[in-house]
Formats: C-alpha cells, sequence, structure tokens
C-alpha cells in the first residue's frame, strides 16, 4: 500500500512540475526540497546549488532567442543538461556556452533540437512518461528512485544521477521497456559500489527480474 501511494504521488507530482517551473527559488527558500533531500545521494549544498544553476542558466538565454524557443535546464551534480527546441544553430551553440559560463558548472550536455518551439500537449505527454518511468522505478525495488532524475523530451528520455553499475543497468532496462520511450540516453555519473554503500546509509539490494531491452539507448 505504501509503495503504490509513493507511486500515485510521484506521477501527480512530475504531472505539475512544468508548471512549477518558474518557482524554484521560492520553493528553495520555503525548505519543500528538505522533503526528498535525505535519500538524495548529492549534498544538500549540491542540491541547493544545482537549482540555482538551473535558475541561472535560464537568465542567461538571449532575448532574441526566447519568444522562438523551448527550453529546460537540468542540472545534478554540476553537470547540466539542456533540451527542448530554438530556431538555430548559432541559438543552440550561443546558450550551450553560457550555460558553460554560470560558475559552478563543471560539464554541458546540450541536447537542443534546431526545431520550432514544442506544443502544449507534447510537452504534457512528456511529463507523463517522466511519471510512468518514475513510478516504474518506484514499484521494481531494485533501486532507489531517488538515485536516477529523469527529464523526457520528444519522447525521449535522459537519465542523470549517481550510480553504480547494477544500478545503472536496471534503470536504463526500465526505461527502455516503458510505454512512449523512444529512446534512451544515459548521463548517470557511474561509480563504483563500494561509493554508493559509503554514500548510503545502507547498500542497495540485488537486481530482480530485469525488463527485457526495447528502446535504443545512448551514453554521454
Amino acid at each position: 500500500m505504501q509503495k503504490t501511494k509513493l507511486a500515485v504521488a510521484i506521477l501527480a507530482l512530475a504531472t505539475l512540475f512544468p508548471l512549477l517551473q518558474g518557482c524554484v527559488p521560492a520553493i528553495i527558500a520555503g525548505g519543500a526540497v528538505g522533503v526528498m533531500s535525505a535519500h538524495d545521494r548529492r549534498s544538500t549544498g549540491v542540491q541547493a546549488d544545482d537549482e540555482t544553476t538551473e535558475w541561472k542558466a535560464a537568465q542567461r538565454v538571449p532575448e532574441k532567442f526566447k519568444a522562438f524557443s523551448h527550453l529546460n535546464f537540468t542540472s545534478y551534480n554540476h553537470r547540466v543538461l539542456i533540451t527542448g527546441e530554438v530556431p538555430s544553430e548559432e541559438a543552440k551553440n550561443i546558450i550551450g556556452e553560457q550555460t558553460r559560463q554560470v560558475e559552478g558548472v563543471k560539464e554541458v550536455f546540450n541536447e537542443v533540437n534546431i526545431a520550432a518551439a514544442s506544443a502544449l500537449g507534447n510537452r504534457s505527454n512528456d511529463s507523463y512518461i517522466t511519471s510512468k518511468l518514475k513510478a516504474r522505478l518506484v514499484d521494481s525495488n531494485q533501486l532507489s528512485a531517488n538515485h536516477v532524475k529523469v527529464v523526457t523530451e520528444n519522447g525521449v528520455a535522459y537519465l542523470m544521477g549517481i550510480v553504480n553499475d547494477r544500478e545503472a543497468k536496471v534503470a536504463i532496462a526500465i526505461a527502455r521497456t516503458t510505454d512512449g520511450v523512444r529512446r534512451v540516453v544515459s548521463i548517470m555519473e557511474v561509480v563504483a559500489e563500494a561509493d554508493t554503500r559509503r554514500i548510503d546509509s545502507s547498500s542497495v539490494g540485488g537486481a530482480r527480474n530485469v525488463p527485457a531491452q526495447t528502446a535504443p539507448v545512448e551514453t554521454r
């Protein structure tokens, strides 16, 4: 029962998240980050830095591109993923470079497409796919869903996080077999299992019943 309730909560939060992105600084100030931070492998300081980085990167988008672009900035452990659509290669390159200049950013993954901004319906579908994927991670009992950050853009699922090799394989297998996922891109930081045990309060159990793989996977 508890697992089902958690999965439902994740579904609801993932659906609402696009509406809350502009309120990140206020949410941090209100202390909401503390709800999930206890099970995050990043320190609370790094979590706050990542949230601030996302906001700063969004503010650096030149005005001349904003009206014709749809952009998402996701920072995890000082590594920034940029997704969405921009009108030109010039816009993509400039936005990527501006993001690299944000203080504290260690690496940038510029996955922006040169295309018209996606429709609201497409974005809602991406949010729904993310929620399904996160719920499946919870239901798997093979790793903590808090250790994997999922971003879906136009049916492409990007996976971020600090995981060991076993956890990475489980997360990728679940993502590949989630309905609606066209492709999986892994930009997870894969570390030794001894390192994840040291970070966690207890070791993660062994993988069980890994789903059959279907969607192609790319590793950045």
